[in-house]
């Protein structure tokens, strides 16, 4: 009689620690923020200071600025947008009870994503910007 022939079992397959989680990027500030969205290149955006504090205007119309009182900044969003961020990304956006009859969020500085921020500074920039100012604008893009 043959014996068969026995498979010899694999070692164990390692077990591998879980990768270390990126570290976030330097955190946002307004230098930063400012340069975000001066870069988009738009026309009629003006550095100002409202309140005391400085701000960018679209069109005459606040655009983007800092919350000096929470070191944070304040993006316009629709309120039906605002309560989906603060359900989905509680870690990222907040609002406070000066901001809450408005239709502005602010985000933690150090978890915002730049890619997040430079949409909403688009869509909010044709969204107070004038039609015959976004016809032109859209023209010089073709």
């Amino acid at each position: 009689m043959v014996a068969a022939k026995i498979p010899t079992p694999k070692p164990a397959a390692k077990i591998k620690a879980p990768a270390a989680k990126a570290k976030p990027a330097a955190a946002l500030t307004w230098p930063k923020l400012k340069k975000l969205a001066l870069d988009l290149g738009f026309p009629n955006v003006i550095e100002t200071t409202t309140w005391g504090q400085p701000t960018l205007k679209a069109h005459g119309k606040l655009w983007c600025w800092w919350s000096p009182h929470k070191d944070a900044p304040v993006f316009k969003v629709s309120r039906e947008e605002r309560e989906l961020l603060l359900e989905m990304e509680p870690k990222v956006f907040f609002v406070t009870p000066h901001y809450q009859p408005h239709a502005l969020i602010l985000a933690r500085p150090d978890r915002i994503d730049l890619a997040w921020i430079r949409a909403n500074l688009i869509r909010t920039w044709r969204e107070i910007a004038p039609k015959k100012v976004l016809k032109a604008y859209d023209e010089s893009l073709s």
